[in-house]
């Protein structure tokens, strides 16, 4: 199924602090499904269960691959504060996805590899355009606005001088 394009030029919506977190896996050894089928499958679960509770503070994301081995999802979060509550708790799916991935780590003698990343932008520090693009990104994170609203020039919706 294919985004309908919005014509012309807009820009995310949101204008406050964002935690852009992108987290993935590398499959090493593709004859060892064991170390990384479990690891492929238990993103799903996590973000459908993000997805399902707008309390939750992930704003959107977007699954990506980086060829045949790497997998990885950029996340949109309103907080940091909310992206470490949702590591940290108990009764969601990533704490035993967590404890199984480092169980198999350990197991899997460098047979699939795993990193993270995220980075606090703060309001005012951040910009996107979209030209006749679907909604997209933070854009579709957040919403889109067409461009004039925030600035025509990049450095305006910066808050550049």
């Amino acid at each position: 199924m294919s985004e309908k394009p919005i014509e012309g030029r807009m820009t995310a919506e949101g204008t406050g602090e964002v935690i852009v977190f992108h987290i993935g896996m590398r499959i090493n050894n593709f004859l060892a499904p064991r170390s990384w089928l479990p690891v492929m499958r238990a993103m799903p679960r996590m973000l459908k269960e993000l997805s399902q509770d707008p309390e939750s503070g992930m704003l959107g994301y977007r699954l990506l691959l980086g060829g045949a081995r790497l997998m990885y999802v950029v996340q949109y979060w309103e907080s940091r504060e909310k992206l470490l509550a949702y590591s940290a708790a108990p009764d969601k799916e990533h704490r035993p996805a967590w404890a199984a991935f480092n169980r198999r780590i350990r197991e899997g003698r460098g047979k699939v590899g795993f990193w993270h990343e995220a980075y606090v932008v703060p309001a005012g520090a951040h910009e996107a355009v979209y030209v006749n693009m679907p909604e997209f990104g933070l854009g579709k994170a957040t919403g889109v606005v067409p461009v004039g609203r925030r600035g025509e020039r990049a450095a305006d919706r910066l808050k550049v001088a």
